[in-house]
């Protein structure tokens, strides 16, 4: 008879019991240096090791860092019940779980709306890049399946901005008697943070040291973008598929949708560090979709620039201020600086307007 494994969150759960059983027998809570050493073990069953560094203790590995956001998720949560978003982040946070559990993965930790998953950090395989790329592209298809099952709910769709790189970074126990968590330090995890930051909704960016370890999946051209920390540009490739397992990104072909020629002013502020900054700029919207602008701007924008934009959709008399757009092309034309900018962040009510917007433009008719 084959006994089936014990996957690595279900045998957390069972430790989490354990403990709840001797405490209910004890007749108090576990505490101090026992309760330390109940987390301890909690932990390093759910990473599926027994050979954790103590705490303070850190040893060299090469870890593939996956980090994954959700797009223009604070304009959901500010638009809907409290109950709805929390019950939305729990069925994501879960379902993302699964995936990464199931491609042997581990949580290194929830920040909000985003999941940092470590691939050999705490079982190192000679496949950890492959296993962290494929479940990246699993965790966009399943993203997709909730959009079609939230959409029938009133709820707009959720997209996922995701980011790998690999390298060796430090990997321990970090903390105090009172918390403490298994983390990875060192220039890789920034790396995927720089990454996942350029990446649009519904797309996996990969750095190239992953790339290298990846034979089995199809990308697009490479691209190079310099991040903070660094003199020298960095290379990063989108990824497309798996052809070998039949996985696609269901990315979003934006590019392909209506576009209608507009000639709108608009206003914007240059993001950095996803901060905004305070000087408004003007530029000229030339043409207009659901999903993103062809505009022209007054000065060069560094390329994959974001911007949060300012704008009259004047056919729906509503003026937008909660947009937030990328760079995803750009080019000199007589002297003009245009750039194609896709939208990573917009508001439910904001998107519906330029939906109407957009549609009014193409039938040539008037706000009613």
């Amino acid at each position: 008879m084959r006994i089936k494994p014990v996957s690595n969150s279900d045998l957390k759960r069972m430790i989490d019991r354990l403990q709840g059983v001797i405490e209910k027998a004890a007749g108090s809570p576990l505490d101090g240096e026992t309760a330390q050493q109940g987390d301890a073990l909690s932990r390093r069953a759910a990473a599926g090791a027994e050979d954790l560094p103590a705490r303070g203790e850190f040893a060299s590995r090469e870890v593939t860092i996956l980090l994954a956001d959700l797009r223009g998720f604070t304009a959901i949560s500010e638009e809907h019940p409290a109950t709805l978003i929390v019950g939305l982040l729990q069925d994501f946070l879960e379902r993302m779980s699964e995936v990464v559990d199931r491609h042997g993965g581990a949580i290194g930790k929830f920040m909000g709306d985003s999941i940092m998953a470590l691939f050999g950090a705490h079982r190192p395989r000679a496949d950890d890049a492959r296993r962290a790329v494929t479940c990246a592209v699993e965790m966009q298809i399943v993203v997709e399946a909730m959009n079609r099952e939230i959409r029938q709910k009133g709820v707009p769709n959720l997209y996922l901005g995701i980011g790998i790189s690999t390298g060796t970074v430090l990997a321990g126990v970090l903390g105090s008697k009172q918390f403490s968590e298994f983390t990875v330090i060192g220039r890789p995890v920034n790396l995927a943070s720089r990454i996942e930051a350029f990446s649009l909704r519904g797309q996996v960016l990969v750095s190239q040291n992953t790339y290298q370890q990846c034979d089995h999946i199809e990308t697009g051209e490479p691209m190079e973008v310099y991040v903070k920390g660094s003199s020298h540009p960095v290379t990063i490739r989108e990824v497309l598929g798996v052809p070998q397992l039949g996985l696609k990104v269901p990315r979003q072909e934006v590019r392909r949708g209506q576009r209608v020629k507009v000639n709108i002013p608009f206003t914007y502020q240059i993001v950095r560090n996803k901060t905004v900054m305070p000087e408004r700029l003007h530029g000229t919207i030339l043409d207009i979709g659901y999903y993103g602008v062809l505009a022209e701007f007054q000065e060069d924008l560094d390329r994959y620039s974001e911007i949060r934009l300012e704008l009259d959709l004047f056919l729906v008399a509503h003026v937008v201020t909660d947009i937030y757009a990328r760079m995803v092309t750009s080019r000199v034309e007589r002297g003009r600086c245009l750039a194609g900018m896709e939208f990573t962040s917009v508001g439910t009510e904001t998107e519906s307007h330029i939906r109407r917007f957009v549609q009014l433009l193409i039938q040539g008719s008037e706000a009613q």
